[in-house]
């Protein structure tokens, strides 16, 4: 089961290089817009204590951890959702995404340009924004004229269906992005035929130089706040100076800088969060793994991720809380202390818990 985020914002406001170290991949940077045309994808590992935990407690020869996309998408311009600065192309990216990361420019820099002259992060976000509200209008636009017309049958789920894009068109023209209208469940799956941009979940990365531009990134937190929405802020510069050092040096060069750690980390486990997503785990002496699923997920379904077979012939599984094997580091202690229970079909997985499947050929 993959997941995905696209790292989204205006041209020239750091994408490319947080992606380069997210992934450690060399997507193409340079001054000036539309350098990434096509996005770049990058397999990024989710950072996780608890797989060392469990490595030490089950003495793993191999350790695999469980990974989140991100994709570059190309710089997004006023006049995108009309087809500016190649704008279809771009957010026909965005649409294949699970979630998007909004890179807002908070450092100043003569020596790289800014589209719109200035370093304003409020105006730079109501750019975005817009732009993603505007290409969702079109396309409940064009739902709400075809529905509408077909409705005239007196259909009574087409009427439905038309009622709820009226209020879906009210809430985009008013400059909403649609993650902001609550939705009953009904109207959710109406939602699925259409993959609105905004309706994604999202959050805000803070591209900042060392000086942190405190007051800059309290501008972006009171949107995200106002919308509900988390903020990272991260220096992608830095980072990536940091990259290009050993482990010593990038720690004595941390250190001289003043940066506590590395801001991925909390932009990965940020993206992770966002699209609600946890972690269970299998362990034993073979390999320990991290495997991800959406919160809610049943124990069924959750071993199949490991295989389809395993869901098909589900009988039980044998569960540890995370805590509790590392209160007693030993599986054996555990058991003894009545900590590993069998879970049924209606179990319903833990984050950080470790799960052995029973299961018929």
């Amino acid at each position: 089961m993959g997941f995905s985020l696209g790292i989204v914002g205006l041209p020239n406001v750091g994408k490319s290089t947080l992606f380069n170290c997210l992934s450690k991949a060399r997507a193409e940077c340079a001054n000036y817009p539309f350098c990434t045309i096509d996005p770049n994808v990058g397999v990024v590992e989710v950072p996780d204590k608890r797989l060392k935990v469990y490595t030490d407690i089950f003495s793993s020869k191999k350790t695999v951890p469980t990974v989140i996309e991100f994709y570059d998408i190309a710089g997004l311009v006023k006049g995108a959702s009309q087809g500016e600065g190649l704008g279809n192309q771009f957010l026909s990216h965005i649409r294949e995404v699970d979630a998007i990361a909004h890179v807002v420019r908070c450092f100043p820099d003569p020596n790289i340009v800014h589209v719109s002259g200035t370093i304003d992060p409020k105006r730079d976000i109501e750019i975005i924004n817009l732009e993603l509200i505007l290409a969702d209008l079109q396309v409940i636009e064009k739902r709400h004229a075809f529905k509408k017309s077909s409705a005239k049958t007196g259909d009574k789920k087409l009427l439905e269906e038309v009622d709820f894009l009226s209020r879906l068109k009210a809430h985009l023209e008013a400059g909403n992005p649609a993650r902001r209208l609550p939705f009953a469940e009904k109207e959710k799956e109406m939602l699925k035929e259409v993959q609105l941009l905004t309706v994604k979940p999202q959050l805000y990365v803070a591209n900042v130089d060392e000086s942190g531009n405190r007051e800059t990134v309290k501008q972006v937190e009171a949107i995200a706040a106002e919308e509900g929405v988390p903020v990272v802020a991260i220096s992608a510069k830095l980072e990536a100076e940091v990259q290009e050092l050993s482990e010593e040096e990038a720690r004595e060069y941390m250190r001289e800088i003043g940066l506590e750690k590395s801001g991925l980390a909390d932009m990965i486990r940020g993206g992770y969060g966002l699209l609600d997503l946890i972690t269970f785990f299998t362990a034993g002496e073979k390999e320990t793994r991290a495997w991800t699923i959406k919160r809610g997920t049943l124990a069924p379904q959750a071993a199949g991720c490991i295989h389809s077979d395993f869901e098909r012939g589900f009988i039980a599984a044998e569960v540890i809380h995370y805590a509790d094997l590392e209160a007693t580091r030993s599986y054996q202690a555990a058991k003894e202390k009545g900590m590993v229970r069998t879970e049924g079909k209606n179990y319903l997985v833990q984050d950080g818990d470790w799960m052995l499947f029973r299961f018929n050929v």
